[in-house]
């Protein structure tokens, strides 16, 4: 009996010693951890005790709180933009993500792109024919869109066209638009309000003669004699046009003064745009520093370039058109400062001409320097900071966002109820 009990007690002295050694190991893994414990239960506690401070809305169902932080201590991230389409605009958002995404609250351009995007290409393709081609093609994929869709071509290419249906649409429409404009049908005019142009009265003025016909190759008819031309076109440009030899000369010279006119009021639309988002935005000094140096340079050059457009459209007729001057020519002299040697446009050209490129000139300074100095001087300024948002007291810390003031009590009771 005494030797079963030593052999008992043996066996339990070494599971006490086992036990012993297992929590000896265990507790000491537990100190490694038991800072980062603590520290977590600190934070926990601080949580709670922040909450507690929060007033609860029943309503909601969620707590309300008054924060005060600096603003330059925040790690904000910028939202992502979410811009809400259909099947209608969702082509026409593709291709301005395209060139890229505007950022949150900016002010999207897709709504005009819809009627710029399919006008500006009927400008350049702008024929009747085609667009009836592509309109009916278009017309029958907007019609047929549910059969298309149930079918799910795996075809890339064909997904392309299928996903830009509404923008083939507007395009073929605006093409026709264009075309008639442009009276040209698979490159061929049509004459259905008839010419406004008349061979008879270059015979009954005794102009032309059978001689003259048999002598000369091509002729020219001269609107200056009366009954030749009776009046414009009712649509459009007029059918004699496709008979006459200089017919590329003179239709690709109206469709260059149409395009720069064009151009530069959708470039100025676009800059205007950019208000809104400076003005949205309280960032009233990007006005200053960008859009009203674009604008100018804008306006300045090429804006008075559609103004010398319009106005030798409306200063020379038929009788003086060979007195009208190139206005490409003095375009270029209006950057090189000269031109005596041709006639001017009208009365005082070369002063504005020259206060138009000066004002261009200190306008590009401005666009490359002025928001970098301001930012600059806005943030590094020192004692300009303090003048931009004064302190309220002396016991309170300051801090300078782009948009508003903060301050900071440095009492710690403002600080615990204010949390």
């Amino acid at each position: 009996v005494l030797d079963s009990l030593r052999t008992r007690i043996q066996d339990l002295n070494n599971v006490l010693h086992r036990t012993e050694d297992y929590l000896r190991q265990v507790l000491q893994k537990a100190s490694e951890s038991a800072f980062t414990w603590v520290l977590q239960v600190k934070k926990m506690k601080a949580i709670y005790h922040i909450l507690n401070l929060c007033s609860f809305d029943v309503t909601n169902k969620c707590l309300i709180a008054e924060v005060w932080c600096p603003v330059m201590s925040l790690n904000s991230d910028t939202p992502p933009t979410l811009l809400r389409t259909n099947k209608f605009t969702s082509g026409f958002q593709s291709i301005v993500e395209a060139y890229g995404v505007g950022d949150y609250r900016e002010v999207s351009p897709a709504p005009y792109t819809i009627i710029t995007f399919p006008f500006l290409f009927a400008v350049m393709f702008g024929d009747l024919g085609h667009g009836m081609v592509m309109s009916l093609f278009a017309l029958w994929m907007v019609l047929t869109e549910k059969n298309q869709k149930k079918k799910r071509c795996s075809n890339e290419i064909w997904m392309t066209f299928f996903n830009g249906r509404y923008i083939i649409l507007m395009m073929g429409l605006f093409s026709i638009y264009t075309g008639l404009i442009y009276n040209d049908c698979f490159s061929k005019s049509l004459n259905i309000f008839g010419s406004g142009w008349s061979i008879k009265a270059m015979f009954a003025n005794q102009q032309w003669t059978n001689k003259t016909l048999q002598a000369n190759a091509l002729l020219t008819l001269d609107p200056n004699v009366s009954g030749v031309f009776s009046g414009p076109y009712p649509f459009g440009i007029d059918p004699i046009w496709n008979m006459a030899v200089n017919r590329l000369s003179f239709l690709n010279s109206y469709k260059m003064k149409m395009s720069v006119i064009i151009g530069v009021v959708h470039m100025s639309f676009g800059v205007v745009l950019s208000v809104f988002n400076h003005l949205h935005f309280r960032q009233k000094f990007n006005v200053y520093l960008l859009f009203l140096p674009e604008l100018l340079f804008l306006l300045c050059l090429f804006g008075y370039l559609v103004l010398m457009i319009v106005y030798k459209w409306l200063a020379f007729g038929a009788r003086d058109s060979s007195r009208a001057p190139s206005i490409l020519i003095h375009f270029i002299n209006m950057f090189v400062m000269q031109g005596k040697d041709i006639a001017p446009l009208y009365p005082g050209q070369t002063g504005l001409q020259i206060f138009l490129v000066v004002v261009a000139l200190l306008s590009v300074p401005v666009l490359l320097l002025g928001k970098p100095f301001y930012l600059y001087w806005l943030y590094r300024g020192g004692k300009g900071l303090r003048s931009l948002c004064p302190s309220t007291s002396p016991s309170s810390l300051l801090f300078l966002s782009k948009t508003a003031c903060f301050e900071i009590s440095e009492t710690a009771d403002s600080h615990a109820g204010r949390l």
